[in-house]
Order: C-alpha cells, then sequence, then structure tokens
C-alpha cells in the first residue's frame, strides 16, 4: 500500500484547565477519503482535541501540521483558512435569520449580500452531495435534522475540507441519520476528510474506516475498523475488560402502577404539546418513550410529577391494594411523597437538576432534608450516599467537597441519575439518563434502572438511541407531534417500523 501524507499530524497535543489534564502529548493523524471515529469515555479529552483543531482553544504543548506544513490556529477563522470546519453538538445559528443569511453571516467576500447567488452556491453543494436545504427558511421552521445540514453547508460553503462532527447523530431518527450517513459518504468520495465524535458502536461500525481511541487524555491506539469490534474499542477506551449486554429481566408481577386517560397540555405560548395521550405504566416493567426530539416526552413526565399544567384528562396513582389517587392538581412535593421520582437530565443539568455552586453531599442532601425532624440538616446520610454514587457510577471527583460545577457534563449527569434512583421511588421517570455519556456509563445507568425493575418499580424511561430502547424496554409507547402513534412490544419491535411511527402517526395500541 502506498504512504499517503496525512491531511492533519497533531504531535504532542497537551491541553490542562486548572489541574486537569485534558490531552496528554496526543499523535493523531487524520487523511483525505477517510471517515476518523474518535472514541473515549466522558472527559478522555476527545472534543477538546478537536477544538484545538478547529481553533476554539490553543494548545498548551505541541504542533500541528496541515498538509505537511506547521499551521498555527488561534480562531475558528484561522481554522477555516486552513479548510478546517467543526459542526458542533449545539448548533450555533441564528433563529430568525434564513438558511442562506446563516450560512454567509460573518463572511466578508464580495457578492454575500447577494442572497441569490448565494443560494445558487448553496443549490450547487447540496446537489453534489446530497443535501436537501431550502436556502429561504427560517431557521426557527426547521427540524433538528435540518438545522444539522445547514451547519455542515455552512462550513462547506467557506472551503471546508477537513471536517469534524460532534455527536451528529445525538437527536437524529434512523432515516434522518441513514440520510446524514449518505452525506458523508458522498463527501468521503469527493476527497474529504471527515471525523466524527461519537458514543454510539453500531454507528461506528457501520460508517467509520477508522478508529482512533483516547483514554484519560492519552492516545491508546488507531486501526481499522474492519480490523476490529464494539467490545475490543470498549475495553481500549476504560482500559480493562467490559460487559456489552443490556439485560432484559423478565417484568416482575406487572400491575398497573400510573393510568393516563386523555391527558392535553398546551404549552405557554398555546401550542399543543400533548394531545389527548392515553396509557398504562406498570410496575416491575420499563415503558419506554420514543419521539423526536420535542413531541411531547418532557412535558408528559413533568405533568406527571406535577410541574406542567394540564389541559384536560386524568393521571392516576394506583396503590397496591387497587385504590386509585388523582395526581392532576396535585403539587410536586405531595407526589413525590407518594413515591413518584422524576429523573430528568435536562438540557441545562446545572440550571434545572442540580446547584452547581454545592458540594456533591449538598446536592444529595436536596433530596432528603425534608425527612429530617429536626431544624438542622443532617449531612451523614446525603454524605454516605454522596460516596456511594461516586463508587458505583465511576464519578471522576478529587471528592464529595468538590463543587459540582467543577465536573465534566457526563459527570454532573452520573451525580444527578444516582441521585433520583436512590431516592427509592415507586415511579421513576427518567429523561435522558445517558444523553452524553460514554459506553461504559451508559451500560452501568441501564443496570441501575434494571435493578429498579427487578424491585418492583415503575420505570418510564424516555431515551433518544432507538437501539437502547429495543434491547432495554418492555414496551414502547411512540409519540409523534403530541399524539401516540402506537405502542410496541419491546422484544419483537423493529427499528424502522418506530422510525416510521416517530414521523408519522399511525400503528398499534394495546
Amino acid at each position: 500500500m502506498e504512504y499517503k501524507e496525512p491531511a492533519v499530524k497533531m504531535r504532542d497535543i497537551s491541553k490542562s484547565f486548572g489541574t486537569v489534564l485534558a490531552n496528554d502529548k496526543v499523535w493523531l493523524d487524520i487523511y483525505r477519503g477517510e471517515i476518523l471515529a474518535l472514541l473515549g469515555e466522558n472527559g478522555s479529552g476527545k472534543t477538546t482535541l478537536m477544538n484545538m483543531l478547529s481553533g476554539i482553544y490553543y494548545p498548551d504543548e505541541g504542533r500541528i501540521y496541515i498538509d505537511g506544513q506547521e499551521a498555527v490556529i488561534r480562531s475558528p477563522a484561522d481554522a477555516f483558512r486552513y479548510g478546517i470546519g467543526m459542526i458542533h453538538q449545539h448548533f450555533k445559528l441564528v433563529d430568525v435569520l434564513t438558511a442562506a443569511e446563516n450560512i454567509v453571516l460573518g463572511l466578508q467576500e464580495p457578492g454575500r449580500l447577494n442572497l441569490q447567488k448565494v443560494a445558487e452556491k448553496i443549490k450547487a453543494i447540496c446537489d453534489t452531495y446530497g443535501f436537501e436545504v431550502d436556502p429561504y427558511q427560517k431557521v426557527y421552521d426547521m427540524s433538528v435534522s435540518q438545522k444539522q445540514t445547514v451547519e455542515i453547508v455552512k462550513v462547506l460553503y467557506r472551503g471546508a475540507d477537513i471536517l469534524i462532527l460532534d455527536e451528529p447523530t445525538a437527536v437524529l431518527v434512523p432515516q434522518e441519520t441513514e440520510r446524514l450517513f449518505t452525506v458523508l459518504r458522498n463527501m468521503r468520495a469527493a476527497g474529504k476528510a471527515i471525523v466524527i465524535i461519537t458514543h454510539k458502536m453500531h454507528e461506528v461500525e457501520e460508517l467509520s474506516d477508522r478508529v482512533a481511541i483516547l483514554n484519560r487524555g492519552r492516545f491508546v491506539g488507531d486501526m481499522l475498523t474492519k480490523n476490529t469490534n464494539a467490545q475490543e474499542m470498549t475495553n481500549m477506551m476504560v482500559g480493562r475488560a467490559v460487559s456489552l449486554n443490556i439485560r432484559r429481566p423478565e417484568p416482575v408481577d406487572p400491575k398497573p402502577r400510573i393510568v393516563v386517560e386523555g391527558l392535553t397540555v398546551r404549552s405557554e405560548d398555546g401550542i399543543v404539546k400533548l394531545d389527548d395521550v392515553s396509557f398504562t405504566a406498570r410496575s416491575g416493567e420499563i415503558l419506554g418513550i420514543a419521539g423526536i426530539s420535542g413531541c411531547g416526552q418532557k412535558e408528559l413526565l413533568e405533568a406527571i410529577a406535577g410541574l406542567q399544567p394540564t389541559e384536560k384528562g386524568s393521571i392516576r396513582y394506583v396503590e397496591d391494594d387497587g385504590q386509585e389517587e388523582e395526581l392532576v392538581g396535585k403539587d410536586p412535593l405531595s407526589i413525590a411523597s407518594m413515591g413518584v421520582s422524576l429523573s430528568f437530565v435536562p438540557e441545562d443539568r446545572l440550571g434545572m437538576g442540580l446547584v452547581g455552586s454545592m458540594d456533591l453531599t449538598d446536592n444529595m442532601m436536596l433530596r432528603s432534608f425534608r425527612r429530617g425532624r429536626s431544624p438542622f440538616a443532617n449531612r451523614r446520610a446525603p454524605k454516605l450516599l454522596a460516596e456511594q454514587v461516586v463508587k458505583e457510577l465511576d464519578v471522576n471527583t478529587p471528592g464529595v467537597t468538590t463543587p459540582v460545577r467543577r465536573l465534566s457534563g457526563g459527570n454532573v449527569q452520573k451525580v444527578l441519575v444516582g441521585r433520583e434512583i436512590s431516592s427509592a421511588p415507586t415511579v421513576l421517570l427518567t429523561a435522558y439518563a445517558v444523553r452524553g455519556l460514554d459506553i461504559n456509563s451508559s451500560y452501568t445507568i441501564y443496570d441501575l434502572i434494571n435493578k429498579q425493575k427487578e424491585r418492583g418499580v415503575a420505570v418510564i424511561y424516555v431515551g433518544e438511541d432507538l437501539d437502547v430502547l429495543l434491547e432495554l424496554c418492555d414496551r414502547i409507547l411512540v409519540l409523534c407531534g403530541g399524539k401516540v402513534s402506537g405502542i410496541v412490544d419491546g422484544k419483537d419491535a423493529e427499528k424502522n417500523t418506530i422510525g416510521l411511527m416517530m414521523t408519522r402517526v399511525g400503528g398499534s395500541h394495546d
């Protein structure tokens, strides 16, 4: 095989944030005409490394070579001059502008104000790679998938031929993911160098040509994807052998626990978020909720927990003896005292779930301080709980007295989910419990959720990864536009069928 010069060579790249060493003398090669998957656990330094290549951070040590020449990249503008563009997990678009206006925003080139010419150039890019973009559509009218497409076209419009995508499929349905993969393969065929950062192993195996693996900030190896498998890659990421099986124990004596009938919820601006939703969640069972982001999943869980006003309908809690109690109209505190625990991992983990300036013990105490009979809070039990969560979920922290805001996003999430699960509920409502978590941490959370199920807890699990929903859940309720488009059996359902049900109403109920 003839030797190819890498498009990018990163040599001895190191970066620290305070006392935390994010990257430690990393070597990485990126080639044109190749899709490279960059893998590693949460906090292993993947995004930090790519942020240095795209000009958001500057390395403390090390050198970057582009096409054999040393490059100094101090800003995203410098990165674009070298043909490097990064599509971030959280899009950087202006909602009130059109696709075309966003694509040329900040450019100084002549003709950028002639939107007809801009639209023609956008169409040429779309025709080349298989995108679909309406240049005149406003961003606020776009789906997540359309916004992502605009971000990719934006970097191509600026001439990028080295593209970095951070968690590109996190909130896409299977059909949208397949469309994105087709486009990425077309870009590879056109000689672009593509790096994807992802936690989804089946996507790594399906899409990438080569994988590069980081472990705690260090480069541990790269290999051709065809010569490895998910198990080997995970073992390298974690540094030891890891089990990759999601258990699905049989439901334990399932009985109705939460009965929802005709639930309708409107947002503050009058938009119907849930439209006549009915279902039953049973004890000792995991009920999955599938749907495109923003289809009413968040409102459904918040309505059950008493955090969301309802327009009409009924949410009933069924006791072990069959007695029913209406939850609509009750405040969150009285609902929680009945054993309904909402473990909601929102976009803003620190804004809604935890207090960033408080340490782990105090954040645990937010859950338990009302149980005390004394005006003084008892810190002993919360401290033990914090230590247990740190140990069980392998939270990377100097200690339980560390302020939560100093932890990485993935570690913050482990603290939040661990606290909610350990509050011993009879109903566990969990939304996006593994969003942004690496594969090893995710499997720890799945195991915790299964243990709750085996204890007879009714679990309602909102998730984005359909493969996981199909492996973990006993039944899956599919939402589309705030309506129930069907309830399917987790063991027998097919991924593509659920994907179609997520995008159009129609399916079976049970």
